[in-house]
C-alpha cells in the first residue's frame, strides 16, 4: 500500500438526487452538477500547482440520468428511440451537457412523454478524470510529466479503460455497476475521451461540429467546400451562419481570410455551420481505412444525423467513364480494422432513405434523369480493402473475389465509414467518384488526374451537399429507422 492510498478523499459537497418532469430543467440541472465537480477539481489542481501540498485525493462524479418504469408501455410506434423495451431502472452518466444540452432536452422529453415518469438527476459513482475537466479550458493546462515533484495520479482520478469501451455499442449485453441498464449508447468517459481525441486529429473543437458529416480523401474537395461556403455565407437566404476552419478559425463575412496553421492536423476538418448544429461538417481523412475508423470512432459520440462518404474510387468495369459516380448499396468488406467490433458476417445494408437523397442529388446537379442518368451514376457493390498497391499483387485472388462479389468500385475507406455507422447506428451512405481503372489499363497518372479534378470535385462535392440538405429536412424518425437498432437497444438514440 502507498502513501497516497491512505489518504483521505475530498469532494465537493454532497447533492442529493432530484425528480423532473421537465426536460430543460432536468438539463440544466445537469449542467450545475456538472459545472460543480469540474470547477472542484480545477481549483484543487491550480492549488497543487501553485505549491500547496496535498493531505488529501480529490474527486468528483459525474452526473447522471436514471429512470424508473414498472410498466410494458405501448412507445410511439413511428420512433426507433426514445423508450426502453421493459420494466426496469435504466442509467446514463453524462458529461458535456452544455454540449449536448439540445441532443439531452429531446431524448429525456421523449422518454418522459413515452412513459409517463419523471426522470432522477443526481452524482453517479463514475468518477471525473482529471484530463477530461480540464479538456476545452484554455485558462489551464495540464504540466508535462516531470514538470512536477508529485504525481498527478497520486491525487486525483485518471482515464479508466473499463468504462472507457464500446461495449454497449458492440451489444455485448453490459450492465452498470449497480446494475441498472445503460440508457446511451456511450459512458461519459468514452464520450470525454472521443471529444479530447476530436480536438487532436481535426484541430476543431466538438462544439463547431454540425449534424451532418461528409468525408472525403483528398485536400481537392476541401477547397470546393470552402469556395461553396463562402459562397453561402454571402447569400443571406442560405441559412448558414459561419465557417470554420483547423484552429477554430472562424469566418462569417464572405470575404474574410481564412488564416491556415502551419501544421495541418492529421484529418483537416471545416464546418459550415447553421443554427442548432444543422449545417455541413467536411472531414478529410486521407487515404485509408485506419484513419476513417478513428474519425468514425470518435464523430459518433456526437450523435450525428447521417454521414456519407463522397471521395474517390476505382472503376472496375470497363463500361464506367473516368468521372461517373458510384451510388455503393452493398459493400465488400476487406479493411479489417472493424473484424473484432463487427464480424464480417454482419450484413451492412443500404439505407433507403440516404440511397434516394443521394440519387436525387446526382440528378438535380447533373440536370440528367432516366437513362442519361443511369449512363453516369452506377448502383452496386463497392469493395474497401486495406493494401493501396493491391494491383501489384498476384491478381488471382483479389480479382476473383471483386468478379465474385459484382463489386462495381474498389476504394480504402467507404465499406469502413458504412459499417462504423451501421454499428454506432448513425445513418450512412457512399457516392464515389470513378478516378482510375486500373483493371483495363487507366491508371491514375499526374496529367490525367489533374484534367479529372478541375472538372469533377466541384460538381461531386456540391452533390454531396445537397443530399445533405435533402436529409436535413427529413423528419427525425425517418433518417433514424428501425434498420440500425436491434430488438434490444438503448434508449438515447
Amino acid at each position: 500500500m502507498t502513501q497516497t492510498d491512505t489518504l483521505p478523499i475530498l469532494t465537493p459537497p454532497s447533492a442529493e438526487p432530484r425528480l423532473f418532469t421537465d426536460p430543460a430543467a432536468a438539463v440544466a440541472q445537469l449542467k450545475a452538477l456538472y459545472a460543480d465537480a469540474t470547477g472542484f477539481l480545477v481549483e484543487r489542481f491550480n492549488a497543487v500547482v501553485a505549491g500547496e501540498v496535498p493531505r488529501e485525493r480529490f474527486r468528483a462524479f459525474y452526473p447522471e440520468i436514471r429512470i424508473t418504469t414498472t410498466r410494458f408501455d405501448a412507445a410511439d410506434s413511428r420512433l426507433a428511440f426514445g423508450h426502453v423495451a421493459q420494466p426496469g431502472t435504466y442509467a446514463t452518466t453524462v458529461t458535456r451537457p452544455d454540449l449536448f444540452r439540445h441532443y439531452l432536452e429531446q431524448q429525456i422529453g421523449l422518454l418522459m412523454k413515452n412513459h409517463s415518469v419523471p426522470v432522477t438527476v443526481g452524482l453517479s459513482t463514475t468518477p471525473i478524470p482529471l484530463h477530461f475537466a480540464m479538456s476545452g479550458r484554455g485558462d489551464v493546462a495540464l504540466p508535462q510529466n516531470g514538470e512536477m515533484t508529485l504525481s498527478l495520479r497520486d491525487i486525483f482520478d485518471v482515464p479508466d479503460l473499463a468504462t472507457t469501451n464500446d461495449d454497449i455499442v458492440n451489444g455485448e449485453g453490459v450492465l452498470n455497476p449497480d446494475s441498472s441498464v445503460p440508457l446511451a449508447a456511450f459512458t461519459a468517459q468514452r464520450v470525454d475521451y472521443s471529444l479530447a481525441r476530436l480536438a487532436h486529429y481535426t484541430a476543431t473543437t466538438p462544439e463547431h461540429f454540425q449534424n451532418h458529416i461528409l468525408f472525403t480523401n483528398y485536400q481537392f474537395y476541401v477547397d470546393e467546400f470552402e469556395a461553396f461556403a463562402r459562397k453561402a455565407l454571402a447569400d443571406p437566404e442560405s441559412g448558414y451562419t459561419a465557417f470554420v476552419g483547423p484552429g477554430d478559425h472562424v469566418i462569417t463575412d464572405a470575404q474574410a481570410e481564412m488564416p491556415t496553421l502551419p501544421r495541418l492536423p492529421q484529418m483537416p476538418t471545416y464546418h459550415l455551420k447553421r443554427d442548432r448544429s444543422a449545417g455541413i461538417t467536411l472531414v478529410n481523412i486521407g487515404v485509408g481505412p485506419s484513419n476513417a475508423k478513428t474519425a468514425t470512432d470518435h464523430i459518433a459520440v456526437l450523435r450525428p444525423h447521417a454521414w456519407l462518404m463522397v471521395g474517390h474510387c476505382a472503376g472496375l468495369r470497363n463500361s464506367q467513364s473516368l468521372g461517373d459516380f458510384v451510388l455503393a448499396h452493398a459493400y465488400l468488406r476487406e479493411d479489417n480494422v472493424l473484424d473484432a467490433d463487427l464480424p464480417v458476417w454482419v450484413p451492412i445494408p443500404a439505407l433507403a432513405e440516404i440511397q434516394i437523397a443521394l440519387q436525387d442529388a446526382v440528378a438535380e446537379v447533373t440536370q440528367l434523369d432516366g437513362y442519361e442518368l443511369k449512363k453516369i451514376m452506377r448502383t452496386g457493390t463497392v469493395a474497401t480493402i486495406d493494401n493501396r498497391n493491391w494491383e501489384l499483387r498476384d491478381q488471382s485472388g483479389p480479382v476473383q473475389r471483386l468478379s465474385q462479389s459484382r463489386a462495381i468500385a474498389l476504394d480504402m475507406e467507404s465499406a469502413t465509414i458504412a459499417a462504423n455507422g451501421f454499428r454506432f447506428r448513425v445513418p450512412y451512405g457512399t457516392l464515389l467518384c470513378v478516378s482510375d481503372k486500373p483493371l483495363h489499363g487507366e491508371l491514375k497518372l499526374p496529367g490525367m488526374a489533374s484534367a479529372f479534378y478541375r472538372t469533377q470535385v466541384a460538381r461531386h462535392l456540391q452533390i454531396g451537399i445537397r443530399a445533405m440538405e435533402r436529409l436535413r429536412d427529413m423528419p427525425l424518425e425517418r433518417i433514424h429507422s428501425r434498420k440500425l437498432r436491434s430488438f434490444d437497444e438503448t434508449a438515447f438514440l
